[in-house]
């Protein structure tokens, strides 16, 4: 009788322990699910690596799963209002641009990224700050001699590339790149800025930055086309 009691609160132990385990395994798994980036479109689960799309009338970014990413590929398909952003990183080794050249440009900081808008109608500058990326008045004029000195500034796709120009502590780094990196590189900014002078841990991570953005960076020369 005490043996058969033994078995019994044994077995009942047992699948008490089962029923833990499973609801634990239900819990990590839920918890897992729930860490993972879905699409911003339909819902689904997307992989760490994935597309992204641009609302062009707010310039928001958007994480696209590959179905969606496909599907958003023109403009008919969206009718204008999402771009799919490229996955170009191009070092434009022999850039062309002088000190009086950044000057008309009219950006404040020695960081800033230009892009064609769509909704402006024409080349827009935006520099990194704590605040977010903010505006800087350009210059037309300015813009198009230095188009005109670098022809693969022509190539940049509307909205969604843009040139990111690094000066920082007398860099004169000029990069092609997907409108996601720079915006990536304003919320580094506002992470991590701290003070007045942002602190030291701000531009360790710039400079990092901007380290894995050239090793991932394909070179170029001024007069390559691409």
């Amino acid at each position: 009788m005490v043996q058969r009691d033994n078995r019994k609160a044994f077995s009942t132990f047992s699948s008490l322990r089962r029923f833990a385990e499973e609801e634990s395994e239900k819990a990590a798994k839920a918890a897992t699910e729930a860490t993972k980036e879905r699409c911003d479109l339909c819902g689904e689960l997307i992989e760490p690596e994935h597309a992204h799309l641009l609302e062009v009338s707010t310039r928001e970014i958007l994480c696209a799963c590959r179905p969606c990413s496909i599907l958003f590929d023109s403009d008919a398909a969206s009718e204008g209002r999402y771009r799919l952003v490229p996955d170009r990183h191009l070092f434009l080794e022999g850039f062309e641009m002088s000190d009086a050249q950044w000057e008309n440009l009219r950006v404040p900081v020695d960081m800033a990224f230009f892009f064609y808008s769509t909704p402006a109608g024409r080349v827009v500058a935006f520099y990194p700050s704590p605040m977010g990326p903010t505006e800087s008045l350009l210059k037309l004029n300015a813009w198009k001699e230095l188009e005109g000195r670098n022809p693969v500034l022509k190539e940049m796709e509307r909205d969604v590339e843009a040139l990111l120009v690094n000066r920082v502590r007398e860099a004169r780094e000029h990069y092609l790149v997907p409108i996601d990196e720079c915006y990536g590189l304003v919320g580094l900014i506002r992470t991590n800025w701290r003070g007045l002078s942002g602190g030291r841990e701000v531009w360790e991570e710039i400079a990092r930055f901007f380290e894995k953005l050239r090793e991932r960076s394909r070179t170029v020369a001024r007069e390559e086309v691409v």
